[in-house]
């Protein structure tokens, strides 16, 4: 890519990527797969692998079992505090995935920033709307939480492939927003108590 605005594409789709991994680690895995298996969404030399039988089936067991687990009472909020490193990575790993094959120095530090940064950003505001959640409905309101989570998934896996200039401006008001809800609720709890 001899041209800098030639990176904002693959750049945008990176962001997109890593933010749904946010949501969900194994789901945006999965439909960047399908997206490689048909041919929508092209990968550095050394991801094609993400597309091949043997990883989707495996992104889509994992996925499953993801989804499965934040409904169960106690162990959503325990998962949230593994997640958040496991989300970086995958975040990472989507943006070099996307980021073609720039410079490894440049896409690696790409990733790691932007991928990395962005995946951290929307694992940490489901953390805390999650947390608040907790607080506010004694876990009950969890399990629409972790519907919505889902569809934020696949809704911004989706978008980011599609239109992925969009969806990074999405995923920095979706970031905002959710970080303004998760003080407005501890600010309730603190003064309920």
């Amino acid at each position: 890519m001899d041209n800098p605005a030639q990176i904002l594409f693959p750049l945008s789709l990176g962001i997109g990527l890593a933010a749904a991994t946010g949501f969900r680690i194994f789901i945006p895995l999965l439909m960047l797969g399908i997206g490689v298996r048909l041919g929508q969404v092209p990968v550095s030399d050394g991801f094609v692998w993400v597309g091949t039988t043997p990883a989707l089936v495996m992104l889509a067991v994992a996925a499953f079992t993801e989804v499965a687990a934040y409904y169960v009472p106690l162990l959503d909020n325990a998962l949230d505090h593994a997640a958040g490193p496991a989300a970086m990575a995958a975040g990472i790993l989507v943006s070099a995935a996307v980021l073609g094959n720039l410079d490894p120095m440049l896409k690696w530090t790409l990733a790691i920033i932007a991928g990395g940064g962005a995946a951290a950003a929307t694992q940490s505001t489901t953390t805390a709307l999650r947390g608040s959640s907790t607080l506010l409905t004694g876990g009950l309101g969890n399990h629409a939480l972790a519907t919505g989570e889902i569809v934020g998934a696949v809704v911004t896996s989706l978008l980011a492939m599609l239109l992925p200039y969009v969806t990074a401006i999405l995923v920095l008001l979706f970031i905002w927003l959710g970080w303004r809800l998760a003080l407005k609720w501890r600010r309730r709890t603190k003064t309920a108590t």
